[in-house]
């Protein structure tokens, strides 16, 4: 059944989008304050269908991180307490205290490694701001790491180039299923 195929070519005509930049810079502001949806989704296909402007949409991923982030910083020092229920509901919250031991402990690295891995990067600048992080090395930290993720994407996406593209695009079904099939054995292993 062919259902990726076509949300691969959606994507595809999206990332060539001459607003894609501007939408990349959106999300990458959001997913660094309250958003769910890592920018990697948008720059990824970016990267892979405008290789000569990887480094650019790098950039802009970088950027629109680090100003997120000290947008999530202010939430974090100036509301917390409207934003606490709200990690409780979206189940958030047993994370938020990990996150918050590992600043007892580790400061500048907590962000700098949260910036570069898939953990959830809202829960780290929110917290930055919880705890009164100095916000010079917060700063630095995120645009550091966030700048090393988003490079490290954009460069393997135009390393990659057209052929990449043109191979994605004839397994994206395959790759497809095998991620839904994936995702299911994790939840059954996961539920038991």
């Amino acid at each position: 059944m062919r259902i990726f195929s076509p949300l691969y070519d959606k994507a595809m005509q999206w990332a060539r989008h001459p607003h894609a930049p501007w939408y990349l810079g959106g999300l990458s502001f959001a997913e660094s304050s309250f958003f769910p949806i890592p920018p990697d989704v948008m720059l990824a296909p970016m990267a892979l269908g405008r290789p000569e402007r990887a480094w650019r949409y790098a950039l802009v991923a970088t950027l629109g991180s680090a100003v997120g982030g000290l947008f999530g910083y202010l939430i974090g020092h100036w509301a917390f307490d409207a934003v606490e229920p709200l990690l409780h509901e979206a189940g958030y919250w047993a994370r938020y205290l990990e996150v918050r031991a590992w600043f007892d402990e580790w400061g500048f690295w907590a962000v700098f490694l949260a910036g570069f891995s898939p953990i959830p990067y809202k829960l780290f600048t929110i917290t930055a701001g919880v705890v009164s992080m100095a916000l010079v090395p917060f700063f630095l930290a995120s645009v550091i790491s966030r700048g090393a993720r988003f490079f490290l994407v954009a460069g393997l996406m135009a390393w990659g180039g057209a052929p990449m593209e043109r191979a994605l695009r004839r397994y994206i079904d395959r790759v497809g299923w095998l991620l839904v099939g994936l995702v299911i054995l994790v939840w059954l292993l996961n539920r038991g």
